[in-house]
Parts: structure tokens; sequence; C-alpha cells
């Protein structure tokens, strides 16, 4: 692997593990066992790795929503899957990293912004469209409205004025809000695949405690 890549690398992780904020320079050299001069060779400064770190994620969500999609048997399905992605992503992820990224790094939370409000906005969209023609989705839908109002209540977890973070799992919170977006947007058939895909999501999550 790159050097330049060796860096996005460990950054991302001790960003996902501590937030952004509290991770300097320095640690992110010693991480990596390497000088912080060498650091300075491929970014200029900590804002810089922020943005390289923020293109890889945008990157790695948008090949993962791909794979959602084609690897899913339905629409609701397709939200599944993702659920289970997310859910193991936030284990390890510092709910403070989105505030510390809008705060602290302007230049990589407006890349971010146009990522949620561009790409994941033609997710859920396309994702509602394929559930009207699967039929599992409720019609007379705004498809518009209800892909917006799915973006922000995707995010709402992290917003301590609401869910503090001493008081909820960020976790828990996105999958109780996704479930609801389901229930409100299936149909009877759609409530029915969402009781199939829950009780299969139970049975995997009980075998694995037994483990």
């Amino acid at each position: 692997m790159e050097v330049k890549d060796r860096i996005l690398e460990k950054a991302a992780d001790l960003f996902m593990r501590y937030g952004i904020r509290s991770i300097t320079m320095d640690e992110i050299a010693a991480q990596l066992g390497i000088s912080k001069k060498t650091i300075y060779q491929f970014f200029t400064d900590k804002d810089e790795i922020v943005e390289g770190v923020i293109d890889k994620e945008i990157q790695k969500n948008e090949d993962e929503c791909k794979r959602f999609r084609a690897n899913s048997e339905d629409a609701v399905h397709e939200i599944f899957v993702a659920l289970d992605e997310m859910e193991e992503m936030l284990k390890g992820m510092n709910p403070l990293i989105m505030y510390d990224l809008e705060k602290h790094h302007p230049k990589a939370f407006k890349k971010f912004k146009n990522h949620k409000y561009q790409f994941m906005y033609t997710v859920i969209r396309e994702n509602l469209e394929r559930g009207l023609r699967e039929d599992v989705y409720r019609t007379g839908m705004d498809i518009d409205i209800i892909s917006k109002q799915r973006i922000e209540t995707a995010f709402m977890g992290f917003n301590q004025d609401v869910f503090p973070h001493n008081r909820y799992r960020v976790s828990i919170v996105c999958y109780e809000l996704a479930l609801m977006y389901l229930h409100s947007i299936t149909n009877a058939g759609g409530k029915k695949l969402i009781e199939k895909y829950l009780l299969e999501r139970n049975k995997k999550l009980s075998h694995e405690q037994k483990a």
C-alpha cells in the first residue's frame, strides 16, 4: 500500500474511534511509526487529510449502495441490507465525528453535504421507485418529499440536542428511525416483507450471541 493511502487509512480509523478534533498529526504519525515530516510530504495540513478521508468514505459508500441494490431480493430487503452494514459501521464510530466535521472542517463537510443531498437522495428515490414497481410500497406518496425526509432522519441520531450521546446509542436510534420509515412507506405486502426480514435478522443475532 502506498504511504499516502496508509496515512488516510490510519487517519480514518483514528477519526472514527476518537473523533476528528482529538487526533493530531503527531498522533497519526506515531500510530504509523513514521515522522510527521513524512506526512507533510503528502498533505499540507490536517484539513487536507480530513478531506482525503471523506473522499474515500464517499467512494466507499457509493460502491456499497450499488452492492446493496445488486444483492437484495426486493426494495425492502435493500434497506435491511443497508441497515446491517450501517449498524456494523456505527459500532466503532465516535458519535462526535459529524459535529467535528461540521464545526472544524467546513470544506470536507461541504463535500459530505453534497454527497448526502445528491447521491444519497438519488439512492433513496430509486429505492422508492423500485418498491412501487414491485408493489411493496404504498402508492400516492410524494417521492421527492419522502426522499428528503428520509435523508434528514437518517442522520438524526448524531444530533445531541435531540438524542444526547450519554443517553442514546446512535446505532439504536438510526435503526428505530429506519424501521419507522419502512413502516410508513410500505403497503400490506411490504409489511409482510418487513416481518420476514426482521425474523431473519433476529434469528441471526440470536445465533451470533450464542456462538
